[in-house]
C-alpha cells in the first residue's frame, strides 16, 4: 500500500467519530479566505464520471447573508401569509447562524452519456468531503437543505441558475456548545455480504 493510501489510526478515528455542529450553536470566526480555499478545492477532488464538474459553490458571508435572508423570508411570507413576526424573523435569519455558508449547486448536464444520478452523487460527495475537511481543520460544519433549497426565488437570488438544484448549504464557523453524539445506525444492521445460498 502506497503512503499516499496509508491512512493513520488518527484519520480513522476522526472519520468513526466525526458529527456535525447544527448551525444555532455556531458563531465566529469562521475559515479565513486561505482555509476557505483549502476546503473547496478538497470539494473538487471528489469522484466526477466524466469529469464533467457538477457542481459550483457559492459562498456566502457578511451582508450577503441578510440579502439573501430578505428573500428567504419574503418566499416564507409568501408561502405562509399567516406567518407571526417571530416565525419570519427566524427564516430571515437562517444564513446569519454561522459566519460563512456555502451553497453547493448541483448542475445536472441532461442527456449525457453519463447518467443524472452519477452527477447529483457527485455534488453530494463534494459536501461530504467539504464538511470534513472543515471539521478536520478545526472548524464547526454542518450540511443543511431546508424548504428554502428548493425554493424557485431563493434559488434565483443565490444565482442558481433555472435547471440547477442546490445540493446543500453548508454551515461554516466555530462551535458554542459541547457535541453530543447521536444514536447510530447497528453495523450488523446495515452490513451484508452477498453468497449464493
Amino acid at each position: 500500500m502506497s503512503d499516499l493510501n496509508n491512512l493513520d489510526s488518527e484519520t480513522i478515528d476522526f472519520l468513526t467519530t466525526r458529527r456535525s455542529t447544527v448551525a444555532r450553536m455556531m458563531d465566529g470566526p469562521g475559515p479565513g479566505d486561505e482555509d476557505l480555499q483549502k476546503i473547496m478545492e478538497s470539494g473538487m477532488r471528489v469522484p466526477d464520471h466524466g469529469r464533467l464538474t457538477p457542481w459550483r459553490f457559492i459562498v456566502i458571508r457578511g451582508d450577503a447573508r441578510e440579502k439573501i435572508g430578505n428573500v428567504i423570508g419574503t418566499s416564507f411570507k409568501k408561502n405562509k401569509p399567516d406567518a407571526i413576526d417571530e416565525e419570519l424573523e427566524m427564516e430571515q435569519e437562517r444564513l446569519t447562524r454561522a459566519p460563512i455558508v456555502i451553497a453547493v449547486i448541483s448542475k445536472v448536464q441532461k442527456e449525457h452519456k453519463i447518467p443524472e444520478w452519477e452527477q447529483i452523487l457527485s455534488s453530494g460527495a463534494a459536501c461530504q468531503t467539504m464538511l470534513i475537511a472543515a471539521q478536520s481543520m478545526g472548524y464547526a460544519a454542518q450540511w443543511l437543505t431546508e424548504w428554502y433549497a428548493y425554493d424557485v426565488d431563493v434559488k434565483k437570488a443565490i444565482g442558481a441558475g433555472p435547471e440547477d438544484e442546490i445540493a446543500g448549504f453548508l454551515y461554516l464557523g466555530s462551535g458554542t456548545g459541547e457535541l453530543k453524539d447521536r444514536a447510530r445506525p447497528a453495523y450488523e444492521e446495515i452490513v451484508s455480504e452477498w453468497s449464493e445460498s
